[in-house]
């Protein structure tokens, strides 16, 4: 107690907490509970323009890809997708664990209305990426090859270690950016952020369930020798280790670090109720 008092004593808020973590607590709360009160029609039209976007991200990554080869730059090319769901604020699934979670656990929403944001957007993220793909396979064909030859990655990855960990490493990595983004003052500072995401994630070619999908999607439409069976059979697991890794690693330990925090938001949730 006498810490906090002191803490609260030092700093330009009465939170059991620095000032900058209070601050940042509080927006990811404020935005958190609007994204969780979207009505279903809300929640399906932002994640299919969520799904748009970043399909024209993958339009730019197999466009760099098809002309350098390197998995490094086509990374950089695809943070166009990353930027465009920060500015059109857009819903992207994987970008759902930080925010959301840290708002229910808040006592802000509840946890169906969780599961309708994840779901929601989940499904129309793929709506949506998919029905781009097949804009871009039949608008510019050799891009389709080159879809073939990037999703083979992902639909021969066998289910071991090294596909358990680039996929756990992959919600770990969209979460801290989704973290890094609240943590940025000024929208250069957050499309920074979102640069340093795709670079990661689509550079290193870590297996991302929405970006990676719309990959072999755009494979499916252009003739791939594999069907959406094998598609569904990565997308399973990598959903759930991505999941995974975004609540185990980031949004875990900023709800730890937040404890007193969520302490007395729930109090308060509680009082005017």
């Amino acid at each position: 107690m006498e810490l906090d008092e002191k803490r609260a004593e030092l700093g330009t808020t009465d939170a059991p907490a620095e000032d900058e973590v209070a601050q940042a607590f509080d927006r990811i709360v404020d935005e958190g509970a609007q994204r969780l009160h979207r009505s279903w029609r809300e929640v399906l039209t932002t994640g299919l323009a969520g799904g748009l976007e970043v399909a024209m991200g993958v339009l730019a990554l197999l466009a760099v890809y098809a002309e350098t080869g390197s998995h490094l730059l086509a990374g950089l090319a695809f943070s166009i997708g990353f930027i465009a769901l920060l500015l059109a604020r857009s819903e992207l699934f994987t970008e759902g664990f930080l925010v959301p979670v840290t708002t229910v656990v808040a006592g802000r929403a509840r946890t169906a209305q969780l599961a309708k944001l994840w779901g929601g957007t989940l499904v129309a993220n793929l709506v949506g990426g998919w029905l781009v793909m097949w804009l871009i396979v039949q608008a510019l064909p050799p891009l389709g090859t080159t879809a073939v030859e990037s999703a083979t990655t992902f639909v021969d990855a066998p289910l071991n270690l090294q596909s358990v960990c680039l996929a756990f490493l992959a919600g770990s990595a969209i979460t801290l950016m989704t973290r890094m983004q609240h943590g940025a003052d000024t929208e250069v500072g957050k499309i920074v952020a979102a640069v340093c995401g795709a670079f990661v994630l689509a550079g290193l070619v870590l297996f991302h369930s929405i970006l990676d999908s719309l990959i072999i999607f755009g494979a499916l439409h252009a003739g791939a020798p594999f069907g959406y069976g094998d598609w569904l059979a990565w997308f399973w697991y990598t959903t759930l280790l991505n999941v995974a890794g975004g609540l185990l690693v980031v949004t875990l330990l900023r709800l730890v670090r937040s404890k007193e925090l969520i302490q007395r938001e729930r109090a308060e949730a509680g009082a005017r109720h």
